[in-house]
């Protein structure tokens, strides 16, 4: 036990010389392109041996050599399910949609979650709810036939998006270790938080943010007060220019779609419309790429909600 800690310890101690100093911040900042950035991360050592990598590739090449470090050092990764579980809770948002609109799968899974992304499709599949861990039938069962029968992404979203907030904050709370306690605190109070003003922007009404919304010791969702949401809407009535700001084509992001999720996976444009037509787009700062139906989906990232994460 001693040497296998010894060990550890130098192996850490070894990797925080490839840590950035602020010569190297520095650098970053004052380089004049894209190309530049790349090249100097590339001198740090980040990346593998791709030609032309860009700054996706590098930052998933760095994430694998981080969970490769652990996996040699820490014999139980089970302390880390906390940080990895809005991953699961992506994964499985991905799968029922791809389910519900027979799609296949066209790079929506993200790695590095407490179950493979495999068994979760396969689970929605076979409608195989108890396959799945306990936190997440329900939710995984309620999603699927809100998507099924209503075609109503943004339902699924948050059903899946508030799941994944309180399996973060059950861990949290379970957790003997205070930095992870008040990790899953701030992490489901921060997503609270902007999924609250999201939704008042869009004009939601209160049940569906109550709905949102997950339980915490720093936010109340049973007491939080009307006077509240309408204080974070726009105190004047808006005009043309910062109409279009909250609700017009130039941010698009908050006239619909996601709301609360970290990482956010939209479904075919056929499947995206509300009842009343309108369409809806991907949520707020989201990268997008195309794919085959026109639509547009968020690339996924590191998860820590925002929703979530964003994870809208």
């Amino acid at each position: 036990m001693s040497e296998s800690y010894t060990y550890a310890v130098a192996r850490i101690r070894a990797n925080e010389l490839a840590l950035f100093n602020d010569q190297a911040i520095e650098q970053l900042l004052a380089a004049k392109s894209y190309e530049e950035c790349i090249r100097l991360l590339q001198d740090k050592g980040w990346g593998g041996m791709e030609a032309n990598p860009t700054a996706e590739s590098l930052l998933a090449e760095e994430r694998e050599k981080t969970w490769a470090l652990m996996r040699e050092l820490v014999p139980d990764l089970s302390v880390f399910d906390v940080f990895l579980y809005t991953n699961d809770y992506h994964n499985l948002k991905a799968a029922i949609k791809l389910v519900c609109t027979g799609s296949e799968d066209f790079g929506l899974f993200i790695s590095h979650g407490t179950i493979d992304h495999r068994e979760l499709l396969h689970a929605v599949q076979e409608r195989d709810w108890g396959s799945l861990p306990d936190p997440m039938r329900g939710p995984a069962e309620e999603a699927y036939t809100a998507l099924a029968q209503t075609r109503d992404g943004q339902l699924c979203d948050i059903i899946l998006d508030r799941a994944a907030l309180d399996a973060v904050y059950a861990a949290g709370k379970a957790s003997r270790d205070e930095l992870v306690r008040r990790y899953a605190e701030l992490t489901v109070a921060a997503a609270d938080i902007k999924t609250a003003v999201r939704c008042a922007r869009t004009g939601k009404p209160m049940d569906f943010i109550r709905r949102a919304l997950a339980e915490c010791d720093s936010l109340s969702v049973s007491r939080l007060p009307k006077g509240w949401i309408r204080s974070a809407t726009c105190s004047r009535r808006p005009t043309t220019r910062t109409r279009s700001r909250c609700c017009g084509s130039p941010r698009p992001h908050l006239s619909g779609g996601a709301i609360t999720s970290s990482s956010v996976i939209s479904v075919p444009s056929s499947s995206r419309a509300s009842a009343s037509g309108r369409w809806r787009p991907t949520s707020l700062g989201a990268k997008t790429k195309s794919n085959r139906f026109g639509s547009s989906f968020r690339a996924s990232s590191t998860s820590f909600p925002t929703s979530r994460s964003g994870k809208g």
